[in-house]
C-alpha cells in the first residue's frame, strides 16, 4: 500500500503543475491538455504495477499472491468499469462463503464479466482461469499472473490438467478463490454455450464449494459507450457445498450448475419481457 500511495503522490505532483498552467489557455486547449495529462497519469499507474509484476517469476506457480499487484488490478479494473458506464446491481452476496475459498462459476456474455466480478467482489479475492492470449497481453498479463490468474489450454489435455491442479492448489493454500466460465468463451447470442465439465475438477480437487452466479447486461457494454450508465445484473444464485461437489461426477455437476443459471436467466427474461 505504501509504494502505491507514494507513486500516486509523485504522479499527481508531476501532473498538477501542467493542469494549473492550462487554466490560462483557451477552453478547448485546456480540456485537451488536461485530458492528455489524465490519460498519462493512468498510463503511468498501469506501467508501475506492470513493473512490479515483472519481478514475479511467471514460469512456475505462485508461492504467494502479490498484494501490490492485486490492489493495482482492482483499481485499474474499477476504472474500466467506470469508463464503460456499467451500473452494477448485485444480489445474493450474503450467500458468499467468508470462511473458505470457493470456485466461482457463471455464464459469460462479455469480456467485462470477470472485470466486474473482480471489482465488485474484490474483498473475496477471486482470480480467473483465462485463455492463454489474455495472459500474453503486455504488462496486463504479468499483473494478472501475479494476482493468481492462470491460463488454460483447452487444446492440450495435459496442460489443461496442469492448470486445474494449480488452481486447486491455490485454493487449498488459501491464496485466492478461483473463477471460471465453463462455456470457454463468451456467448455472442446471449444463449449459453455448452459447458466444459472438466473445469469443475478444480472444486473437487480443492474440496471447495461452488458459487453459482449469473450475469446479464454486460453484452450492452461491448462497444464501451462511456458513462452510459447501463444496468448490469450480477446475481449470486446458489452455493453448492463441498460435500455435494465431491460426491457428484463432473458431468452431473456441470449439468446442475448450468440448469441453475439457465433457470435464473429464463426467469429474468420473463420478468423484463
Amino acid at each position: 500500500m505504501i509504494p502505491v500511495l507514494c507513486f500516486a503522490a509523485v504522479s499527481l505532483l508531476g501532473v498538477l503543475p501542467l493542469c494549473l498552467s492550462v487554466w490560462q489557455l483557451s477552453l478547448p486547449a485546456s480540456i485537451l491538455i488536461t485530458a492528455a495529462a489524465f490519460i498519462l497519469l493512468h498510463a503511468l499507474y498501469f506501467v508501475f504495477f506492470g513493473l512490479v509484476a515483472s519481478t514475479v517469476p511467471n514460469d512456475r506457480p505462485l508461492e504467494k499472491q502479490n498484494a501490490i499487484c492485486r490492489f493495482g488490478a482492482a483499481s485499474i479494473l474499477s476504472l474500466v468499469n467506470f469508463y464503460a458506464g456499467a451500473r452494477v446491481i448485485i444480489s445474493g452476496t450474503e450467500k458468499l462463503p467468508t470462511d473458505r475459498r470457493f470456485l466461482f462459476v457463471s455464464n459469460h456474455r462479455s469480456m467485462l464479466d470477470p472485470i466486474i466480478v473482480i471489482d465488485k467482489l474484490r474483498k473475496y479475492n477471486i482470480s480467473f482461469i483465462s485463455k492463454p492470449s489474455n495472459m500474453n497481453i503486455p504488462l496486463g498479463g504479468r499483473i494478472a499472473y501475479a494476482t493468481g490468474f492462470l491460463a488454460i489450454d483447452r487444446e492440450n489435455d495435459r496442460n489443461a490438467l496442469k492448470t486445474i491442479l494449480t488452481a486447486a492448489d491455490y485454493m487449498k493454500r488459501d491464496l485466492c478463490s478461483i473463477g471460471i466460465y465453463p462455456e470457454g468463451t463468451r456467448s455472442k447470442t446471449n444463449e449459453m454455450l455448452p459447458f466444459h465439465a472438466g473445469s469443475f475438477k478444480i472444486a473437487q480437487r480443492a474440496k471447495a464449494p461452488i458459487v453459482v452466479a449469473s450475469v446479464r447486461g454486460t453484452e450492452d457494454l461491448r462497444r464501451f459507450r462511456f458513462f452510459a450508465g447501463e444496468k448490469v445484473y450480477l446475481d449470486i444464485l446458489e452455493v453448492i457445498p463441498a460435500e455435494t461437489v465431491c460426491a457428484l461426477r463432473t458431468d452431473s455437476l456441470s449439468e446442475q450448475v448450468r440448469a441453475i443459471i439457465q433457470a435464473d436467466l429464463d426467469r429474468s427474461e420473463k420478468q423484463e419481457g
